[in-house]
Formats: C-alpha cells, structure tokens, sequence
C-alpha cells in the first residue's frame, strides 16, 4: 500500500480508500460476514482509510464498520472517515441538509454507530443549495476544535461553493477543507474543468468515489449485453453508456489485455495517477474483488498507453468559458 497527505495536513491515507456502502443488508451489499472479511483483509493489506456515511444502508454501514474497529483494536491507526447531510428522517425538516442543527446531531448519532468519540475525517456530503459556507465551516472549526473531528471536508460541491468556503475558512481562521471527494473516472472527467484546478491552488486533496463508473469499467459490459445493470449511476438517476462510453471501455480492454492486467486494475491505476488524488475508494463484496482492486497498484502502465487512455477518454469542454479556452489551447 501506498500513502499520501491529505491536503495540507498532516494525515496520512492509504492510495485506496475501502468504500463501505457495499456494507449492509440490501441484495447488492456485502453482508455482515463478507463484510467482516474484506474489513480484515484490507487491514492486512496495509489500508488505512475506511469511508463510511450516515445514510448508508440507513446507517447499517456505520454500525458494521464500528463494530470491525472494535473487534479488530484498530482504531488508533485507522482514518476513519464518514459524512452527514443525506435524509435520515423524512418527517423532520432538519433532519437533512448542510445546517449546524443537522451537523450536530448527524455526528452525534454517527459517532454512537461507529462506537468511537471521533472521527478523523468529517465529509458534508452533497451540496444542499441553501446553507452558506460560513454556517458550515464554523460549525467544522468548533467540531474540530472540541476534538470530535479531526479534519474536513467537502463532497459533491460546485467549485465556486468550494472556493469560497475555502477562502472564508482561511480569512476566519478555520479550519481548513483537507479534501473534496469527487467522481472520478475514465468515463467522468469534468471534475478536471474546474473542481481539480480549484483544489490544487487551495490545498486541497482530491478523493475518488466511483473510479470503475459503477461497474462499466470492469470490462465485463458490451453494447450487447452483460453481467448486472448496464448504467453508470443507480437505476434511473443516470442515461445508459454513450456510444463515448463504449469507446472508452473498448480501449481500455485493449489496453489491459495488451499489459496483462485487468481492465478495472487498469482503470483504478489510471485513477491513483491523476493530479492532485491523494485516495481512490474502492467497494468491494467479496474478499476477491477487494484483492484484485489493491493489485492495481502494482500495475506498471506504459506511457503510450496511458496516452491512449488519456487521449480516448478526454472530454471536450463544451460549456462557455471552457469552449473559448479550447480554441486557444
């Protein structure tokens, strides 16, 4: 395993994330005995950084993962991370959304599941388009400041939501946002327009979620059929692969079998690579899957095939001011 900083703290994450959202009691999650294997195994593997959130598997998923931390004694060396802001009470008007009250309570009620009395990384989860960035980042300064949270961050922000909670933190002297945990992939590469470009000049890292577009890039999809749903997204919240999808996974099957590795080992390799990633985080249901996906860092990629790569996944900036720039590039 490998290890990077987390923006610019101090902390220490392994290159591959365990993703817990497999963790639970759905037909598609790992159950609790699967779970507690690859737990164990990425442990043994050297990870350090477990991802969680309080609305996974209706907070299943938290409680599995505290419970693994506990059987294990781990929880000294791991990064324990996990996020609020998802619905957890349809009836009550607070009980989602980017508000202080929520904030409070979320982390409450997560750190009772995950059975500790911090955690080491705190994520807001999704923009709620209402809450301004100087409730949240002083309501993160006072969580850090008290100790329950030792860092911060921000998922599924716009990049000027993003800058200017940055700027606002460092203006007050808050806490800083370590990290944004962004869809990343050969199939999803907007993020690079704006939201990469914003994170390295503001110091922060960029977490990966969906490095293997849900599935599509394992290689075990074709325009003719397939193993499981044939959707980037969940059923429903995301169009059926382009015909730039199939290109890109073509290539990418071509690549891998030209290299003598797996095309996800070569998709998640190419992920780890990018600018400014410092973690992937991988899903897994099985021990298996959780193996081959840690092999992927070994993966020696030539440069013409990352070229290849880089090349047949790129996507054109189509949005004015991005098209302007094009032009001129």
């Amino acid at each position: 395993m490998r290890y990077h900083l987390l923006g610019r703290t101090g902390l220490r994450v392994s290159a591959l994330g365990l993703g817990t959202m497999t963790f639970g009691s759905a037909a598609w999650h790992a159950d609790p005995g699967q779970a507690r294997q690859i737990f164990r195994r990425y442990l043994d593997l050297g990870g350090n950084f477990v991802d969680t959130a309080n609305i996974y598997g209706g907070g299943a998923s938290e409680e599995l993962v505290g419970r693994f931390v506990e059987e294990t004694g781990a929880r000294d060396r791991l990064v324990l991370a996990t996020k609020f802001g998802g619905p957890v009470d349809a009836t009550d008007p607070n009980g989602r959304g980017n508000g202080r009250k929520h904030i409070l309570s979320a982390l409450e009620a997560s750190l009772r599941r995950l059975r500790t009395d911090y955690v080491d990384l705190y994520w807001l989860h999704l923009w709620d388009r209402m809450t301004p960035p100087e409730e949240v980042m002083s309501t993160f300064d006072a969580l850090v400041r008290d100790g329950r949270v030792r860092a911060v961050g921000l998922s599924d922000v716009p990049a000027w939501w993003t800058t200017k909670a940055q700027l606002v933190a460092d203006h007050r002297g808050w806490e800083p946002v370590a990290a944004l945990q962004l869809e990343y992939s050969l199939l999803q590469r907007t993020i690079e327009w704006e939201l990469v470009p914003a994170a390295r000049d503001l110091g922060m890292s960029v977490v990966a979620w969906s490095p293997l577009a849900n599935g599509l890039l394992t290689g075990k999809y074709s325009p003719d059929g397939g193993e499981g749903r044939l959707t980037r997204g969940w059923p429903g919240r995301e169009p059926a692969p382009t015909e730039r999808d199939w290109a890109v996974v073509e290539a990418l099957r071509e690549a891998a079998e030209a290299i003598g590795c797996h095309p996800a080992q070569l998709a998640l390799k190419w992920v780890t690579g990018r600018d400014g990633v410092a973690g992937t985080l991988i899903g897994a249901t099985t021990v298996e899957q959780l193996e081959a996906n840690v092999g992927a860092l070994d993966v020696e990629v030539p440069s013409s095939v990352g070229r290849t790569l880089d090349e047949v996944s790129y996507q054109v900036p189509t949005v004015f001011p991005h098209n302007v720039y094009a032009r001129f590039s």
